[in-house]
């Protein structure tokens, strides 16, 4: 699913609101999130799951076009686990 395609599920079940409120909303939501992820915090939606970060450490590695070494430096990047009622839906028979 792409963002446009959640907001038109969106507005398909809300049809009580205007197409740029259910934008609005959206966009609030996933600022929140990596506003939080950001700042080194972390975003728990009960059900659903956890998002956080991690640290990589810098490291060697390679061009693929010219096999030349080259440094990677450290970074953070998102981390998502799902919950347990995520688990269980998806590994549901």
């Amino acid at each position: 699913m792409i963002r446009s395609e959640l907001l038109q599920a969106l507005a398909q079940e809300n049809p009580g609101l205007k197409l740029e409120e259910i934008e609005k909303a959206v966009s609030t939501f996933f600022d929140e999130i990596a506003g939080r992820l950001t700042a080194g915090g972390r975003v728990e939606l009960r059900g659903f799951g956890a998002f956080s970060t991690r640290s990589r450490d810098a490291r060697k590695g390679r061009n693929p076009r010219t096999g030349e070494a080259v440094d990677v430096p450290g970074k953070s990047v998102p981390y998502f686990k799902p919950g347990k009622e995520m688990r269980a839906k998806l590994n549901s028979d």
